[in-house]
């Protein structure tokens, strides 16, 4: 086999110099290294922000977005969206694993595993795509991929469904990032809270700031806020374009009597967030962006335009230990799980 660069350079095509994740194309020839691991691919996992700007761009059609996922990969040799720069994660079967690694991983050939690293990196090959669940944005495929001997995966659980887990997993950093941000007694509030990494924040969060403390829950749709109220994990759900970066001021403001909220968490897979998280954030508080959408440009200046001398967090999507925290609130929360399994399942 030949010898491969641990953080795959040895796939990049374009630009010479650059990791994977930045370059513009990279090889999906699917002859694997000696520090790699190759994998049958059953479902793709497409990022929020990647997947609504594809279906906007399709129209809703699904042939039309199967057309398009395939160009960028055919393209690219990854599932990076050009417009978002994001792309999501996998999940599927070993078919083989580098003999520089075989000694010293936790994983076989044969082992169903997901993938914890971006698609935006990750070598994929596609021979077809069978469905397309736009509703829940996940790509039923035929097809490989490549993790790099730096890449992290978790092995499937299995008490809970693949298509379940490969969701969970997908968002798994949030959760764990929100735990490591909030403290007992803040105030707290989730923009995007019914989304697949809302409720999972807004969990984290209630578990830690506990009684003393407050979890306002931020959803634009009717239906998503009824389904906050029942899920009874929020102090206070509330109705806000989180665009209007002066109604999410104002709304904040009166709810927790002029304070603002210690940590803003942002979810949500659209443009132009950014002012809103920003203005419900209190002075030497935090705002962490989760959210693909969001802009370093808009977020930097935008803060300082405004004044507010304030912790801006971008979204991490590993941290450690961060499958299982997120896999740890499907088994603790019925009613969480139960909410997940008729969207996933």
């Amino acid at each position: 086999m030949k010898k491969g660069n641990p953080y795959g350079t040895h796939r990049v095509l374009e630009p010479n110099g650059v990791l994977p994740q930045p370059a513009l194309r990279i090889s999906n020839d699917m002859e694997i290294y000696d520090n790699e691991i190759r994998v049958n691919v059953e479902i793709l996992n497409v990022d929020s922000a990647s997947f609504t700007q594809i279906k906007e761009q399709a129209c809703g059609d699904v042939e039309k977005i199967k057309e398009i996922i395939l160009d960028i990969v055919n393209r690219n040799g990854k599932l990076k969206n050009p417009v978002t720069g994001s792309g999501g994660m996998f999940i599927g079967t070993i078919d083989k694993i580098g003999d520089r690694i075989k000694n010293r991983i936790n994983i076989s050939e044969g082992d169903q595993i997901a993938s914890l690293v971006s698609l935006s990196l990750t070598p994929l090959k596609i021979n077809e795509i069978v469905e397309v669940k736009k509703d829940i944005d996940q790509v039923v495929i035929k097809g490989q991929a490549i993790l790099f001997e730096s890449g992290i995966y978790a092995k499937l659980p299995v008490d809970i469904a693949p298509s379940l887990a490969l969701a969970v997993l997908d968002v798994a950093g949030a959760p764990a990032q929100t735990e490591r941000l909030v403290k007992e007694g803040d105030t707290v509030a989730i923009i995007g809270a019914a989304g697949k990494s809302g409720i999972l924040c807004v969990y984290a969060a209630k578990k830690v700031v506990g009684n003393k403390g407050k979890v306002i829950g931020i959803d634009y749709s009717d239906a998503n806020l009824e389904m906050l109220s029942k899920l009874g994990l929020c102090d206070d759900v509330i109705k806000l374009d989180a665009t209007d970066a002066t109604a999410c001021f104002e709304k904040t403001k009166e709810i927790t009597n002029g304070e603002l909220c210690d940590v803003v968490i942002n979810n949500v897979n659209i443009q132009n967030t950014e002012m809103g998280s920003i203005l419900m954030t209190k002075d030497r508080g935090t705002v962490y962006f989760f959210s693909m959408a969001t802009s370093f440009t808009k977020a930097a200046l935008g803060a300082e335009g405004v004044g507010k001398d304030i912790d801006m967090i971008i979204g991490n999507g590993f941290a450690h230990n961060h499958a299982e925290t997120a896999l740890n609130i499907i088994r603790e929360s019925s009613d969480i799980r139960k909410l997940y399994e008729d969207l996933y399942v």
